[in-house]
């Protein structure tokens, strides 16, 4: 088994291109196969080394690695050389149209009520106007002539698919201007490295009827490529996610904290009825189940995936993360604080709140309760016990509880009316500063 990944360096990883990544590495490496790593960088004006060198990184940070990469670029001779095939058989033909002209016949194609396909004028030209026209200097584009019939497949996801040939023009393999297109190139390097599963976003499908078509001229045979097509992603009100991919780009949600497990945990999961589970990209092999995804769309849920974050930080030991923690930080304050946070970055915030200087809100309607809380602030050393002895000293002292009890308490501690379980970081903050802070809010 031979699964391949082909984004185009033109920018960088969004979460669609990326659950297709997701997709089929999981599925090559769960069935032992290999995981092809392949820049689609024929558009020379648009591809950016910078781009392919940033998808590698995207890759690597998601936990997928390949075990074969390449470049279009490099293989224009065997484009060239399938090109000729196709020619010496009829099936690749010289086209003159201009963009012009080519818009006149769809307009009035449209007009008499017909599909507005290629004509197939060039295909009636004599060797002699097709001499004429080189000789009065005009390029050629090349045209490959699709079959009259219906192309079907067994899709992986989708089931049964049919792509019906006739009402689709003829399709550029080659431009005026020598270059290859995508629709050829993509179907060369498909052939020539044995690919043999297909994995891509159900936006491919009618393009997948066309290039089987291409893959069984060149072969002379049928195709034993198997496809299967992922519903396309919406965002989280059901709309096209497409409008929303600045938001949705792999680097700023890197940028934003999410966790590579959270991501690709959530990618794999999504449309499918298995829950998601925030793992490394390894962790999820045994479970994923390619059948098990809907043919609907999926909704991409930004809230979903940062809910799905949030529970995989709060089981991540210390060991895991304390490269990633301010300097200083030990294993009692990352336990204090990791079931409050949605992102790792937040953990510094509450660095700062626990051990840097700290102006709190004064309190002088609570100063009488706070300067009871100083009196019965208890020796050190802190531990877990420490909270809960304090509060009920001085809920025994004042008659308080509940919420007048603690949260004049976590104001004058911490600055903040929400934040981490007290039990476990009020030793974290110290006496000396719980004493100062108690005082700066009672106005002392």
């Amino acid at each position: 088994m031979r699964l391949r990944f082909a984004p185009s360096p033109t920018g960088y990883l969004h979460v669609g291109n990326a659950r297709v990544a997701v997709a089929n590495w999981l599925v090559a490496r769960q069935q032992g196969g290999r995981f092809i790593l392949r820049f689609d960088d024929t558009d020379t004006e648009r591809s950016k080394p910078e781009y392919a060198s940033g998808i590698e990184e995207d890759l690597r940070w998601l936990g997928l690695d390949w075990d074969e990469s390449f470049r279009q670029s490099d293989r224009l001779d065997r484009y060239e050389a399938a090109a000729e095939k196709l020619k010496k058989s009829g099936l690749l033909y010289p086209c003159f149209e201009s963009e012009e002209e080519l818009r006149f016949k769809r307009e009035q194609r449209q007009k008499q009520g017909r599909p507005p396909v290629y004509d197939r004028a060039a295909l009636k030209m004599t060797p002699e106007q097709l001499e004429r026209a080189l000789a009065n200097g005009k390029t050629p584009y090349w045209r490959f002539k699709l079959g009259m019939r219906s192309v079907e497949w067994q899709d992986g996801v989708l089931g049964r698919r049919q792509v019906k040939l006739p009402p689709i023009s003829d399709p550029v393999l080659i431009r005026a201007d020598g270059s290859f297109l995508y629709t050829f190139t993509s179907v060369v390097d498909d052939l020539e490295t044995g690919i043999t599963h297909i994995i891509r976003g159900e936006d491919h499908v009618t393009n997948t009827g066309v290039q089987i078509d291409i893959l069984e001229a060149l072969l002379g045979r049928p195709c034993a490529i198997r496809f299967a097509h992922l519903p396309l992603l919406t965002d989280a009100d059901g709309g096209p996610l497409s409008k929303r991919l600045g938001s949705m780009g792999l680097r700023q949600l890197r940028r934003d904290g999410i966790e590579p497990a959270a991501l690709v945990g959530y990618l794999a999961a999504l449309g499918s009825s298995a829950d998601p589970v925030a793992a490394p990209a390894a962790g999820l092999v045994a479970g994923f189940d390619l059948s098990r995804i809907s043919k609907s769309t999926a909704r991409f849920d930004p809230a979903q995936l940062l809910g799905l974050n949030r529970r995989y930080l709060h089981g991540l030991d210390f060991a895991t993360v304390k490269d990633r923690l301010p300097e200083g930080a030990d294993e009692a304050f990352w336990l204090s604080v990791r079931g409050n946070l949605d992102l790792l970055a937040e953990a510094r915030d509450w660095w700062e709140v626990a051990h840097g200087p700290l102006t709190v809100p004064p309190q002088p309607e609570e100063a009488e309760f706070l300067r009871q809380a100083l009196d019965h602030l208890p020796p050190e050393p802190w531990g877990e016990e420490s909270w809960s002895a304090w509060t009920r000293a001085l809920g025994a002292a004042t008659g308080r509880k509940g919420k007048a009890l603690f949260l004049p308490l976590r104001r004058a501690l911490t600055g903040e009316d929400h934040g981490p379980e007290l039990r476990l970081f009020l030793p974290v903050i110290g006496r000396a500063r719980a004493e100062a802070r108690l005082r700066q809010a009672a106005g002392l």
